[in-house]
């Protein structure tokens, strides 16, 4: 069964408190949220956008107490497939804490084991790439692709442009799986819920 997105006047209500500091997050790389074409390229005002969704995506996900040995344990995001990616998360995070915690930004090779990580992101059009990473990612919590089949091979979050805007469809069997709850905030702006099936 699919769970549609809610409608138009609930979205726009939680939209705003989800807007308001991803704008901030936004601004703070030089970007706004609509991904169409900027002096900085498309490609780069994209990455920029989708970079400050997942600065935010953490203050929005709550963690199994066993993804922290203590309490000075920062949240980690693990970039595979694109150095750019985790420069532009390394900038948007820099001094800032989510949940009183610092975070770190950790660039991977497609062919080097992968760390622990609180959220992953996995870079790329290629759906079956993808799908082999989410595979080796038995310790990432919070994964997140921006291919086709992304929520297919597993992936807890998929972006996709609407209207020329990022947007993301959500998987809750997938979270599930990776014992992580996201906020009814997130959920109610994202372009499609997930549960009990494929779409």
């Amino acid at each position: 069964m699919t769970i549609l997105a809610p409608d138009r006047t609930r979205r726009r209500l939680a939209w705003r408190t989800l807007a308001v500091p991803l704008l901030l997050a936004a601004a703070s790389a030089g970007t706004a949220p609509p991904a169409r074409a900027h002096a900085a390229g498309p490609q780069a005002l994209e990455r920029r956008v989708k970079a400050a969704f997942l600065y935010k995506f953490l203050g929005y996900a709550h963690f199994p107490p066993s993804a922290f040995a203590d309490a000075a344990v920062p949240l980690t995001i693990a970039v595979v497939g694109s150095d750019e990616m985790a420069a532009e998360l390394g900038r948007i995070a820099s001094g800032r804490l989510v949940g009183g915690r610092s975070i770190t930004v950790r660039r991977v090779a497609e062919n080097d084991a992968l760390p622990p990580a609180h959220l992953l992101f996995v870079a790329g059009a290629d759906s079956e790439r993808a799908g082999r990473v989410l595979r080796a990612a038995s310790s990432s919590l919070l994964t997140v692709t921006e291919c086709e089949l992304g929520l297919r091979h597993g992936s807890v979050i998929n972006f996709l442009i609407v209207d020329e805007r990022v947007r993301f469809d959500v998987s809750l069997d997938a979270a599930d799986k990776k014992n992580v709850k996201l906020s009814s905030r997130l959920l109610t702006v994202a372009n499609r819920v997930q549960k009990g099936g494929s779409w």
